[in-house]
């Protein structure tokens, strides 16, 4: 499958939200980089509306259109959500805009979408369907060709209004080009799985894009046809409030909404729904509320609202064609993964530092439900066992406690309001502490001056290999204190000299020793050395000049 989503592999900082809220887990972690399984995604865009990191990106095909634009006559059929994402505006303030960029002219994807209810209607009518899925949303069709293959024989074989739509406007006008423009990402697969109706597929959010760098700006209007009841469709039941339902065999279900949807195929599967027609959308709110609409349009009550003002009470005045122009085959689509064993998956649990159950938390951090849907998703290479966030937590603490527990440093933590967090074993030695809980959580004045951390939290500025003397401990340390501001807390790291301290200060005494009877040895010499002298005669002076050259003489042999 062709990228339709693509990762801006700087933005992604290894959130797992996309995971969390992909309902497929189509998504694999590769060098710490989220990237998109393509044959396995949906295209529901959860993944690009949920991400903090704007990670995810939409392809751009305005240059596409562009292109057609330059080389072709170029029709527009534009989905009747666009009132949500443009306020005020109508089909006609829309097509004024769309002129201005080179398209012949625009009309309302709401045309198709009127042949394709008038065909879910003939297939209520025709009563051969124990159960009816709409089949207007290409995600809820991918969901089932690909995971649910057991509701295929319930889809609809009906095409979508925008393929409806665009083979009405080319088989009016045979030499034209289609362009669809709507809130779904999924639609440019469509266009592409299905060749022929669809020439490109632009979002709102491109349009708008497009719009903006020609300067063109969609204005508000007033439009009151009221034949345009299927102006209903982009919203949850919209598609059954455009149909008769007046079948009494069929129980009519609006179901929005991923895990609805799952949901309900799982019912289905399980033989839990009967006769029944099921408008089924992938997107809560169905298309008012798909991954393409402009990020600041997102207000489910008010799109739902414009949308349901603009529509009209009556049906759009279109003649059907021959159902076989409307018929669409769904296909299943394999998925060949080679699925992991029992003893493969404990294995990988065990990696993980999970032996029993209780150990499995699954807290779903890592985007997984449970600590086994990750290990299947590590055995198929699409994920890490370093995402389990609960190990690298319970890993990273005991690293820390085995060094913080083994260093022959003491290491004591306070808060900013001076009191203990945390204590070492070698830190309570020095100050002869028997347990650690003896001093947590009191103010560090109970054991040192606290004046040095004041200091170091007023100032900004550590203190490095300090000596103090901890005179109620009689001992010597080496004082380091470290503030972390982006953690809020002081670190006090000692190194215990007091040893090194005796023998230094010990070696002091004998050298000041040595020096003094050096000393006197020197003065009682000068003293001989002057009663020698006086006795030959002679100065100091002199006796000096004499011994000097005997000692030059000395060094010559």
């Amino acid at each position: 499958m062709t990228e339709y989503l693509k990762l801006k592999k700087s933005n992604c900082v290894n959130c797992y939200k996309c995971i969390r809220h992909c309902p497929v887990k189509s998504i694999k972690f590769s060098s710490d980089q989220a990237q998109i399984v393509s044959d396995e995604c949906i295209l529901c865009g959860q993944c690009f509306v949920v991400c903090p990191q704007n990670a995810k990106e939409i392809r751009n095909d305005i240059d596409k259109a562009s292109a057609l634009i330059r080389g072709s006559r170029v029709i527009a059929s534009v989905a009747p959500s666009f009132v949500a994402n443009y306020p005020g505006a109508t089909i006609k303030t829309l097509e004024k805009a769309l002129r201005k960029l080179g398209f012949e002219s625009v009309e309302e994807t709401a045309i198709g979408a009127s042949l394709v209810k008038t065909q879910y209607e003939e297939l209520v009518r025709q009563n051969r369907q124990e159960i009816i899925i709409s089949s207007c949303c290409h995600s809820v069709n991918l969901l089932i060709e690909k995971y649910h293959p057991e509701a295929l024989p319930y889809l609809a074989a009906v095409v979508s209004p925008m393929q409806a739509h665009c083979r009405k406007i080319k088989k009016e006008n045979p030499d034209v080009k289609t362009v669809f423009i709507g809130p779904c990402i999924s639609k440019k697969a469509e266009a592409e799985e299905y060749p022929g109706d669809v020439d490109c597929v632009l979002t709102f959010e491109e349009l708008s894009l497009w719009l903006q760098r020609e300067d063109i700006t969609v204005e508000a209007g007033e439009d009151h046809l009221n034949e345009s009841k299927a102006r209903l469709f982009p919203t949850s039941g919209g598609i059954l409030r455009s149909m008769l339902c007046d079948s009494k065999d069929y129980t009519y279900l609006t179901v929005d909404g991923i895990d609805n949807c799952i949901a309900a195929l799982n019912d289905i599967k399980e033989g839990r729904l009967k006769k029944c027609f099921i408008e089924m959308s992938i997107c809560a709110g169905s298309c008012i509320g798909g991954p393409a609409m402009e990020r600041n349009h997102r207000l489910p009550v008010r799109d739902y609202i414009a949308v349901d003002r603009y529509a009209g009470k009556e049906d759009f005045q279109v003649s059907m064609p021959e159902e076989r122009e409307l018929i669409k085959d769904h296909k299943f689509i394999g998925l060949h993964r080679q699925m992991p064993g029992q003893s493969d998956i404990e294995e990988i649990l065990h990696k993980m530092g999970k032996h029993t159950p209780d150990q499995e938390l699954n807290c779903g951090a890592c985007g997984y439900n449970t600590c086994r849907d990750k290990a299947v998703a590590v055995y198929l290479g699409k994920a890490n066992i370093s995402m389990c966030l609960p190990f690298l937590k319970d890993k990273a603490e005991s690293f820390s406690d085995t060094i913080i527990n083994n260093t022959p440093n003491g290491i004591i933590v306070l808060n900013e309001a001076l009191e203990v967090q945390q204590i070492n074993s070698a830190a309570r030695k020095i100050m002869n502490i028997r347990n650690a809980s003896d001093v947590l959580g009191d103010q560090v004045i109970r054991i040192l001056d606290p004046k040095v951390f004041l200091d170091v939290m007023q100032t900004g500025r550590s203190i490095h290999d300090e000596k103090v003397y901890l005179a109620e401990y009689q001992k010597y340390v080496e004082q380091s204190v470290i503030y972390d501001k982006s953690y809020r807390i002081v670190m006090c790291i000692m190194r215990d000299v007091t040893e090194e301290e005796h023998e230094r200060i010990q070696k002091e005494k004998i050298s000041q020793h040595t020096i003094e009877v050096t000393d006197r040895v020197i003065e009682k010499q000068m003293r001989v050395v002057q009663e020698i002298a006086s006795l030959l005669g002679e100065t100091t002076a002199e006796t000096k000049i004499a011994l000097t050259n005997l000692k030059d003489s000395l060094n010559d042999e």
